[in-house]
This record gives structure tokens, C-alpha cells and sequence, in this order.
């Protein structure tokens, strides 16, 4: 089939709300704030997005095995209409099919893990606290100083999807928050998951984790991330609260040859 171009959101939520846990991101960008920013594509089967709200473009096209080869197609017919260098978020391999057009310049492995209906989140020390815009300078300076690659929005901080925890100094330690918050439908992603290296051990981070999905746990249905699969110890840190793997992709740098 040829090229199309999607552009009815009640239809575009309907197709990803079939396989919640698989567009989790999809489905945060239909909100009013993202969605002047996307642009989404088929070929009847999957469906491709390609984001331009951020300094560099992203291709977000997911699929269950089945239909990885209908996907494979989808990006092949892609490759004229995508920016020179650009992030994807594709299944293993997949990228192969933007040759001889594009090259890796890097690449990750990740796991999609998602927390259960009605979870049971154990009980942990610390009083993690909701994070406001007063706190956002603190928490640049936690990220810079503990997770200098994380991606920040800091319009989530705003909509109440961080939380943290300070030191008895006062400041701020540790924080888990979302790279993806839609109460419209239902989904959030969690994201920089970090403590500072003077505070690691502690069980800070597992604290805020626990926190931030029993907040989110009351009005969203789909809760999930994504992990490094070479992060053994993060992986074993959310097995331990309940969330189970869902898929396997990569996450690459793609350029024009």
C-alpha cells in the first residue's frame, strides 16, 4: 500500500489504546501540548510517529513481532520524507530497512517494563514529596551532577510527575519523575530515576519510584519505562516493585550517509 498520512486522533487513540503497554509514548504525544508536533504515517499496518517539539526529531515506530516485517516496509517507504539525523525508538533491526539511505551513529538495547493493574507497591522508609516549580533548579542540578545525559521537560515537574527526597541539608538527593504523563489517556512512562553518587546505596531511588507510581497508580491506567537491558541492578529494582518486561528495542542516532 502507499504512504499515508494520519491526522484523525480519535482514530490514532483508538489504534494504540489496542496495545497500550507497546505506544505508551504514542499515545502521551495525542495531548494538546504534543500533538501540533507529530506526524504519523502508514502503510495500513503499523504506524510510524515522528516528533519535531525537541532539538533533535524522533521516529517512534514499534510492533509486535508478527508485524515487524509490515513495520520494516512502513520505514522503507519512510526514508524520503525523514530529516538528515534524527533518534528512533525501533524494534531490533529494524533499522536496516532505512538503508542505504541512513547509518547507526549510535545505538542502545532497552526493555519496556510495565507495572500491573492495581499494583501492590510495598512499603518503604522515606517520605519522597511532590516536586513544584521551586524545585526545578534544585533538580537540574541533581540531574547535571547524577544523570547528565537525562532528557528534562521540566513542564512535567509543573504537572506534578516528580518526586524527591532531600537530605537533612536540605538538599535534594534523589527524584523520579516521567518523560510521558497523559491523564487523558491513561499512560506516563517514568524517567530520570537518579541519586546523587554521595547518597547512592540507600535505597533513595527505590523510595521515589515507590512514591511517584502510587500517585500515578489513582488515575492512570498504564504505567511503564524503559531500561538499559545491560542495567542489571535497575532491572532487579523494579522486578522487586511489580513491573514485568513487555518488549525489547533499540534505541539509536541515526544519520544521512
Amino acid at each position: 500500500m502507499p504512504l499515508i498520512s494520519l491526522h484523525d486522533r480519535s482514530a490514532l487513540a483508538a489504534r494504540l489504546l489496542a496495545d497500550p503497554a507497546l505506544h505508551l509514548f504514542e499515545l502521551g504525544d495525542l495531548d494538546d501540548t504534543l500533538w501540533p508536533n507529530t506526524t504519523w504515517y502508514t502503510t495500513g499496518g503499523p504506524v510510524a510517529l515522528l516528533y519535531t517539539g525537541g532539538a533533535v526529531p524522533v521516529l517512534l515506530a514499534f510492533a509486535r513481532p508478527a508485524d515487524v516485517p509490515a513495520l520494516e516496509a512502513l520505514l522503507g517507504e519512510l526514508r524520503p520524507f525523514l530529516p538528515r539525523r534524527f533518534m528512533a525508538m525501533l524494534p531490533v533491526g529494524a533499522h536496516l530497512a532505512l538503508e542505504p539511505d541512513y547509518g547507526v551513529r549510535h545505538r542502545a538495547t532497552l526493555l519496556r517494563m510495565m507495572l500491573p493493574a492495581e499494583p501492590v507497591l510495598p512499603e518503604v522508609p522515606g517520605e519522597p514529596v511532590p516536586l513544584t516549580g521551586d524545585d526545578i533548579p534544585d533538580l537540574r542540578t541533581l540531574l547535571a551532577e547524577a544523570y547528565p545525559e537525562s532528557w528534562f521537560d521540566e513542564r512535567l515537574v509543573l504537572g506534578g510527575g516528580y518526586v524527591g527526597l532531600r537530605g537533612t541539608d536540605g538538599r535534594l538527593l534523589a527524584t523520579a519523575g516521567v518523560h510521558v504523563h497523559s491523564a487523558a489517556y491513561g499512560v506516563a512512562v517514568l524517567g530520570n530515576v537518579t541519586t546523587h553518587p554521595d547518597a547512592r546505596g540507600q535505597g533513595l531511588a527505590r523510595a521515589c519510584v515507590t512514591a511517584l507510581c502510587r500517585r500515578l497508580a489513582k488515575t492512570t491506567a498504564h504505567i511503564g519505562l524503559n531500561v538499559r537491558t545491560d542495567n542489571a541492578p535497575a532491572i532487579h529494582l523494579y522486578e522487586q516493585l511489580g513491573f514485568t518486561p513487555i518488549a525489547t528495542f533499540e534505541e539509536l542516532m541515526i544519520e544521512a550517509r
